[in-house]
């Protein structure tokens, strides 16, 4: 190590000692000297990848360095992987002298294995079943209910009611017995006042419906 540039390897060392602090025993922090390539490692504060100071400086770091200086950037969380197998999330910080010079480099890594197998277990754990998706929406009135309900199927005929067919609102209906709908009470005239019928209007559709329905299952049986 140069004596001129001491003071931003010092920095570096200080840096790496805070991350792991902060980071715990999960996180490794190393410092590179790269006027000695073949023992660039002058320092590591934790350690996932089992190395030891002297140890040499990695194959991506050098391949960067074959570039111009000036075209170098640092590397923010890219994959790697411990002689383990362990996954890691990476981080490479080049250190820069006085003349712009990379002279070094600050790396992070962070054993991220056990986080991936909590994190695939709480994805099992929230996911739902994509074969069948049944719809559900909480609401704080049963007038509300009565409403999104009527809402849902209408809004499936994209035109007014007052320009629907008798056929066609005694599809909604229908739909909407299906839906368990007038189950609620109240919702025979909140349909009708929808529709712009009379309740009795709609109990006659409802009959209809039903009579329908009961016919071609005796009859399909």
């Amino acid at each position: 190590m140069k004596e001129k540039n001491k003071l931003i390897f010092d920095h570096a060392i200080r840096t790496a000692d805070m991350l792991v602090e902060m980071f715990g025993s999960l996180c490794e922090v190393a410092v590179h000297d790269f006027s000695d390539l073949q023992h660039s490692l002058i320092y590591i504060a934790g350690n996932v990848t089992s190395r030891e100071v002297g140890s040499p400086i990695t194959d991506l770091v050098l391949k960067e360095l074959r570039k111009d200086h000036s075209e170098i950037k640092d590397i923010p969380s890219y994959q790697t992987n411990s002689k383990d197998g362990n996954i890691m999330k990476s981080t490479t910080v080049f250190l820069r002298d006085g003349n712009d010079n990379i002279i070094g480099a600050l790396c992070t890594n962070f054993d991220i294995s056990l986080l991936m197998q909590v994190n695939g277990k709480i994805e099992e754990f929230v996911g739902f079943n994509k074969d069948k998706q049944p719809s559900e929406t909480f609401f704080t009135s049963v007038h509300d209910v009565i409403h999104d309900m009527t809402h849902q199927v209408l809004s499936q005929f994209n035109k007014a009611p007052s320009d629907m067919s008798m056929e066609e609102k005694i599809d909604v209906v229908g739909e909407l017995d299906e839906r368990g709908t007038f189950l609620i009470k109240g919702a025979t005239e909140y349909v009708a006042q929808a529709l712009g019928v009379s309740k009795f209007t709609v109990y006659n559709y409802l009959n209809k419906v039903r009579a329908t329905n009961e016919y071609l299952t005796n009859n399909l049986e």
